[in-house]
């Protein structure tokens, strides 16, 4: 190859290459989630169950932001375990400031992290 070769792609990846044979370019590998173990997967259906039962007794504006984090939170969800983990700190942090009506929230999302091994 002779010079550089400069590649842009619209509004996303610039690449330059200096030189060189072989050139591979970007290499952009996405890895599937992986099956939760059902032990996991049970905990995140108690969790789903103890959410609903704090949503009707949490103000209209927490309620919304539990609504949020419930995609990432279903067993079935294909979602990276950041996402999940980011998911699992929100409904505890709101759960947290409920205070004893959060409890079991709170409890359950340890136990998740605990069996993802986040904890």
């Amino acid at each position: 190859m002779s010079g550089d070769q400069h590649y842009y792609f619209g509004s996303g990846d610039h690449v330059t290459m200096h030189g060189g044979s072989g050139n591979v370019g970007i290499d952009k590998r996405v890895t599937p989630v992986q099956e939760q173990p059902e032990a996991v997967q049970e905990a995140l259906r108690e969790l789903l169950t103890l959410l609903q039962q704090l949503r009707a007794q949490v103000p209209p504006v927490s309620a919304g932001a539990l609504d949020d984090s419930l995609p990432a939170l279903r067993a079935e969800a294909d979602v990276q375990p950041q996402e999940r983990h980011r998911a699992l700190l929100a409904v505890a942090g709101i759960a947290a400031t409920v205070g004893a009506l959060g409890v079991p929230v709170v409890e359950a999302v340890n136990k998740v992290l605990e069996l993802m091994g986040a904890k």
